[in-house]
């Protein structure tokens, strides 16, 4: 089982302007730094919480069905399962049809069933969901103590910026940035 992103978020939950007012920035020259290290915490929030913050387009890859009549997505919250696609031995693609599955949304990992399940012909990743999560297309769709959770990383990881860059982040975590996420954290199967 492999789970991936397809389609990367179109903003980030925290803007430029935003984190430049957290941090009390007023001048342009580190505008790059401050824009790597909000999507570096983005991306570590994530990570912690196994939330998709905005909108972005994943995939599951099975080799198999699993033992019961229950997919777990594992990245939350999902808004819609766009397809799920069975490849035969020679690798051609077919699509489930749509009205024999059932999601549910609500569960922590979201639930797919799937009525009628083909069997893959290929040995290795022969199935493949596509679906989209996410809080929503904008960053005030997204929870105010995951965008707190994003600030409080942002203005650590600043704090340190002579010795780190973006790119190497995370370097440490901030105290109370563990409490900020708790609740966010993903269920451990």
């Amino acid at each position: 089982m492999t789970l991936f992103r397809t389609v990367d978020p179109l903003v980030e939950p925290v803007t430029l302007a935003e984190a430049k007012a957290h941090l009390r920035i007023g001048h342009l020259s580190e505008d790059a730094l401050i824009e790597g290290l909000i999507r570096a915490a983005r991306q570590e929030v994530e990570k912690t919480t196994g939330q998709a913050l905005i909108d972005q387009s994943w995939r599951l890859t099975l080799d198999d069905w699993p033992q019961g009549d229950v997919l777990y997505l594992n990245r939350t919250p999902v808004r819609e399962v766009l397809s799920v696609t069975v490849f035969d031995a020679d690798g051609a693609a077919s699509i489930v049809d749509p009205a024999t599955c059932q999601l549910d949304v609500h569960a922590q990992p979201a639930r797919l069933t799937i009525a009628s399940r083909p069997l893959p012909g290929r040995l290795l990743n022969g199935i493949e969901i596509d679906f989209r999560a996410g809080y929503g297309e904008a960053g005030t769709d997204v929870p105010d103590l995951l965008r707190r959770a994003i600030l409080l990383l942002v203005a650590h990881w600043f704090e340190f910026r002579t010795s780190f860059g973006a790119e190497d982040q995370p370097v440490s975590l901030p105290a109370g940035y563990q409490r900020l996420v708790e609740g966010y954290r993903k269920p451990r199967l």
